[in-house]
């Protein structure tokens, strides 16, 4: 604790400014994750509050031990680095997985999955009438 007290005026404001707008939009993504109603939209929500928010906590702890080991320190880049890298991958993959679960359960909340390759093969051909009726449907009505 004797650390904190050592850390001058000038460098502790922007470590607070920092801190609070990093566990701010920390906080924020947190109350969105609880707050929205479906498992879809939740995934949303921590994405870029934590991104952000570690982003700012990861500038004031630069800020912190640069001034204090009286040289730079920035090896916390690289954890902002594999938290930017590794947060959208990881909530995309959930996606996934929540989407391939309510897809072979047959909910009708999310979108089917596409035709597979050959099923617009055996639909029937669309004639040039009904495709001029489709380009100019002022023409069809006529």
């Amino acid at each position: 604790m004797s650390e904190i007290a050592d850390l001058p005026l000038w460098a502790a404001i922007p470590v607070a400014v920092f801190l609070l707008i990093g566990s701010g939009l920390a906080l924020i993504g947190s109350f969105g994750f609880y707050r929205l109603p479906n498992f879809y939209d939740r995934i949303h929500a921590p994405t870029l509050g934590t991104s952000w928010g570690a982003g700012g906590i990861i500038i004031a702890s630069m800020i912190f031990f640069t001034v204090l080991d009286t040289r730079l320190v920035i090896h916390e880049i690289l954890l902002g680095v594999f938290v930017t890298i590794t947060t959208p991958v990881t909530l995309m993959l959930l996606g996934r997985a929540a989407l391939y679960r309510d897809r072979s359960e047959g909910s009708k909340e999310v979108p089917a999955m596409d035709p597979s390759p050959g099923v617009l093969d055996e639909a029937e051909p669309v004639t040039s009438e009904e495709e001029d009726a489709a380009r100019n449907p002022d023409r069809a009505s006529e």
